[in-house]
């Protein structure tokens, strides 16, 4: 809570260096249409409280970015991001990620199973 006041504290700041008087109400009532979702840590333990692993499947992506600027083609790009989701999707399950990829090659790639909670 106290990093989500912060925030808001430096968007009043940022707005009103801008000459605004007030920040948009849409930027404040997403935490109330949204609460279900913000705070469903609370009710499902399986949830993460933060996006740490968001943030860490896209580590990979920037960090190829930066190595080698860009893919040489968009069939590659959409190979890359196929290979990360699929160890990301098994790492989240529980599975090694070399094991999820020997499976793939001994033709029985781990599918997840479909949450309908």
């Amino acid at each position: 809570m106290i990093d989500h006041l912060l925030n808001i504290k430096e968007a009043v700041d940022t707005a009103r260096a801008a000459g605004q008087t007030a920040l948009p109400n849409a930027d404040l009532d997403r935490f109330r249409n949204h609460s279900e979702g913000i705070l469903a840590f609370m009710r499902d333990f399986s949830i993460p409280f933060d996006n740490n692993l968001s943030e860490r499947d896209l580590r990979m992506m920037k960090l190829r970015q930066k190595i080698s600027g860009t893919f040489r083609n968009f069939e590659a790009l959409v190979d890359f991001c196929r290979i990360r989701g699929y160890i990301s999707t098994a790492r989240k399950n529980g599975l090694n990620a070399l094991d999820a990829l020997h499976r793939v090659f001994l033709g029985n790639p781990f599918v997840p199973s479909l949450n309908t909670s």
